[in-house]
């Protein structure tokens, strides 16, 4: 797969920093933190044998930087923290480090294949001449550009078929796995990376694959209101359905490229499940005691 340096150095600025501030939209999931993004708890979620996640322990956010007093004692008391996994690669979570909680285990996993790692840091130069506080704009400009456009739609490809990327979320589910209490996990929106750390734990628990779609495709909800602006100026620019579709995929999701990877995956590999055992080396033994961990007969 052939990566475009420009653009990853583009697409991971625009990953790093996030445009704006998170949507008011709310589901019966949604984490009402103060100064965390995206934040949902997967407690509720029924799965495919009729047993329900158990609430208050499994969390998805985006990174926790500007974690208020308040959010951590959220975090400390309704979800029993006790672990915390970051996606993000080290330059990434050393320019917006997260807040250090008393008592809270931090395990750092970078599920970016090395490639697209490598390749932003040796154009770091140029990237520091990208004025990030106008991520709009930046995004707008390369909403047109067809390399910019490929490039998202092999993101999630290209993460699913990585060994290292694999290995680091199997290290997730057995970390899920141990935690004493309850786990958070993120990278820095909490969308791309994040999101596919909870499809896989999902499919470690025995959720159908519309349940795990719809959770994924949750995060449109949060980022709503840019993804909409910002689509807007790209069609005033005289952008098209593929530049808008960009937009979508950076700002908020791609449902269309999620689910197109979960048909890689069920090409590649068999299936999800069979993904989750044989390339993440998740066993069928640790899956039964995840389910008994972290599932209830109770909604």
């Amino acid at each position: 797969m052939k990566l475009e340096k420009y653009s990853i150095r583009a697409l991971l600025l625009a990953m790093i920093f996030s445009y704006g501030t998170s949507a008011t939209a709310q589901t019966e999931r949604t984490i009402a933190f103060e100064g965390v993004e995206n934040g949902r708890d997967l407690g509720g979620l029924v799965m495919q044998n009729g047993k329900v996640i158990r609430t208050g322990l499994l969390v998805r956010s985006g990174n926790l930087s500007k974690a208020t007093e308040a959010d951590v004692t959220l975090l400390k008391e309704r979800y029993h923290l006790t672990n915390v996994f970051d996606f993000r690669f080290e330059a990434e979570a050393n320019a917006a480090p997260d807040r250090i909680i008393d008592g809270v285990s931090y395990t750092h996993l970078s599920t970016l294949p090395q490639k697209l790692v490598a390749g932003f840091a040796s154009g770091r130069s140029d990237s520091a001449k990208v004025d990030t506080r106008d991520l709009g704009a930046l995004l707008t400009k390369m909403a047109q550009a067809p390399k910019a456009q490929t490039m998202a739609r092999q993101l999630y490809p290209a993460i699913v078929t990585d060994a290292q990327s694999q290995r680091y979320y199997g290290d997730f589910l057995r970390g899920v796995l141990r935690a004493e209490g309850g786990s958070l996990w993120h990278c820095s929106q909490g969308k791309d990376r994040a999101g596919w750390a909870s499809a896989l734990l999902l499919a470690a628990l025995g959720a159908s694959r519309d349940v795990i779609v719809e959770d994924f495709d949750l995060s449109n909800q949060s980022y709503a209101k840019q993804v909409e602006a910002l689509s807007e100026k790209v069609r005033q620019q005289g952008g098209d359905d593929e530049a808008v579709a960009f937009i979508r995929a950076m700002v908020g999701v791609s449902r269309e490229n999620f689910e197109k990877t979960l048909d890689l995956i069920d090409e590649k590999y068999g299936s999800l499940p069979d993904y989750v055992q044989n390339q993440l080396g998740f066993t069928k033994k640790e899956q039964k005691q995840l389910r008994k961990k972290y599932l209830t007969t109770h909604d």
